[in-house]
């Protein structure tokens, strides 16, 4: 029966491959479980709540990914858009979290829209080449520096203007005293909590180097462990780890989307439709090329239904009370393992379901065993950066703006819209105006619309 329906032996593979394919892309990837409550958590979500809709959404979608598409390709809530959703949309513009998750499920319904009427597939093939990688690197920026803020390695001011100015006496010789302002600063290093993160950092470097499957599932556990030694983390007397999943405790049907749309969230809407697009998509291709999907003509059957249950993840996810679900490039460890069909994703979609018992221990984690994963995913997200032409200044200035907007404003869509902006202009400039496709400059129109909208 798998066999038939799977076809399994049509490619090259059976079952026990297939579950251990299952399990490998499960390890690589089920740090999501520790990390995404922890970082929408800061945004006043109910941590317990985050847990449920991440293992529920992962394992469902993952699993309608498998039944449907027949791909290896597992999702759950994607780094960068929890970042996004959390820094930018409810601590840095204000917005409750109910309402940003009604915007999630909007850019849900667009995705749905864009991906019938293969508008999607437009979007992904007019963006040129470099932005699309620039776009990668600065998210994997940002997500760093959310890392090492949350960490304490690093200090960061949210406020555009410090309220206080440090004075230091220059040695010039005349004790003339000179200001200066610091915006981003090292934290107090000696402390049991930022030792902790830094040995985490250490371990998950070396296992990752060492090629060790799950190694950062493995740091964020074995750093939770040491933070139990050191004393950071106290264990309840007669503590479980297995637990009958807290239902009471959910974010199920909270979003507003009502109020998404009142209070005027159609840019933050269009940044989590934007920054999902590209990243999907490029997963999509990249994990099908490499299970070797792709046929002789060089297309991906299942491709279009493969995005079409994207977006219907990123609806299911707003709804029961989580960012955007999305597909995950981790999934390529499962394809390394010889992972070829649907199988695959259906067993780490059981995973996660399984994973619900064990709740109590996710509570034990804390900031210090999560935050060097953000850090080393970013790190892994800096590949993207070698494919960039940073000899032709069309092309490498666009680039840089992205990749240095989205760290350094704290906002993925800042990144994307200097981007979108700049390039189109330098190639106009430069008479290589014809290099642009059409749809880079409606897209440009409308970011300086929305620019100017909100400066008004």
């Amino acid at each position: 029966m798998l066999e038939k329906y799977f076809q399994l032996r049509a490619r090259n593979t059976d079952v026990r491959t297939e579950v251990i394919a299952g399990i490998t892309t499960f390890m690589t990837m089920a740090y999501i479980l520790f990390v995404n409550p922890s970082v929408l958590g800061v945004a006043g979500m109910d941590k317990n709540a985050v847990l449920l809709a991440t293992a529920i959404g992962a394992g469902t979608v993952s699993i309608m990914m498998g039944l449907f598409v027949n791909y290896p390709i597992a999702l759950a809530p994607g780094m960068g858009l929890n970042a996004f959703y959390t820094f930018t949309i409810v601590i840095g513009m204000g917005v409750p979290w109910q309402t940003a998750l009604g915007a999630v499920f909007i850019s849900g319904l667009v995705f749905i829209l864009l991906t019938v009427t293969n508008v999607r597939q437009l979007l992904v093939e007019a963006m040129p080449a470099s932005l699309k990688y620039a776009i990668t690197v600065g998210i994997g920026l940002f997500i760093t520096i959310i890392g090492l803020k949350i960490s304490g390695i690093m200090s960061i001011r949210l406020s555009l203007i410090p309220p206080t100015l440090e004075k230091i006496v220059a040695g010039n010789g005349n004790g003339t005293p000179l200001y200066f302002e610091t915006i981003i600063e090292m934290g107090k290093v000696i402390k049991p909590d930022i030792l902790v993160a830094l040995a985490g950092l250490l371990l998950i470097s070396i296992l990752m180097v060492r090629q060790i499957k799950g190694s950062i599932l493995i740091g964020i556990v074995v750093t939770a462990l040491i933070g139990i030694v050191v004393g950071i983390i106290q264990v309840p007397a007669g503590f479980s780890p297995v637990a009958i999943p807290d239902f009471s405790r959910n974010a199920f049907l909270a979003l507003d989307i009502k109020g998404a749309l009142n209070m005027g969230l159609l840019t933050i809407i269009f940044a989590f439709t934007f920054v999902d697009l590209f990243d999907t998509m490029g997963t999509l291709v990249g994990t099908a090329t490499k299970a070797g999907l792709m046929d002789k003509k060089g297309n991906f059957p299942g491709i279009g239904k493969a995005m079409l249950v994207d977006a219907v993840g990123t609806c299911f996810g707003a709804v029961i009370g989580t960012s955007t679900i999305t597909s995950y490039v981790e999934s390529t460890a499962g394809i390394g393992a010889g992972g070829r069909t649907g199988l695959t994703a259906v067993v780490t979609g059981l995973l996660f379901f399984i994973a619900l018992f064990f709740s109590p221990l996710v509570g034990l984690i804390p900031d210090a065993a999560t935050s060097p994963a953000l850090i080393i995913v970013g790190a892994l997200m800096m590949e993207s950066v070698r494919h960039i032409d940073f000899t032709d200044l069309t092309e490498s200035i666009p680039a840089f703006l992205t990749i240095a907007l989205m760290p350094f404003t704290y906002s993925i869509a800042n990144g994307i819209s200097a981007g979108i902006i700049m390039y189109p202009l330098l190639k106009l400039i430069a008479g290589r105006g014809r290099e642009v496709h059409w749809v880079i400059y409606v897209l440009a129109v409308l970011v300086l619309a929305r620019f100017a909208f909100l400066t008004a």
